[in-house]
């Protein structure tokens, strides 16, 4: 059985209810342009779901052993697809307070597990 890590990561929407309903839009089932969704299946990127309570969200991410964030950042900094997309997705996106400069998605710590609980 092939070990999946889980990563979360959090970030803000703009205040904006007509800018939230197109970010949604955008996110709908067949959506995401496939090349951008071709480029995380790529990088082992096996289950991804964002959730939306107001202006935050959460991004759930299992990723299998391949994944690795530093050379996911390189081949999408050299891909023009997952380049446009990252733009079009930051005029919808504000960071989260406490994220560092340039930050917009930020890595949540995992505090809670009730498979390690008694």
């Amino acid at each position: 059985m092939t070990e999946l890590r889980r990563m979360c990561f959090t970030v803000d929407l703009h205040d904006d209810p007509g800018l939230i309903a197109h970010y949604r839009a955008w996110h709908g089932p067949g959506a995401v342009p496939k090349p951008v969704v071709k480029a995380m299946r790529a990088d082992d990127i096996r289950a991804l779901e964002i959730w939306l309570h107001g202006t935050r969200m959460f991004l759930i991410m299992d990723v299998g052993p391949g994944f690795d964030p530093v050379a996911k950042a390189v081949r999408d900094a050299d891909n023009p697809d997952v380049q446009d997309w990252d733009r079009l997705m930051r005029t919808f996106q504000k960071p989260p307070p406490g994220a560092a400069a340039g930050e917009t998605w930020v890595a949540m710590d995992r505090i809670h597990a009730l498979s390690e609980q008694d």
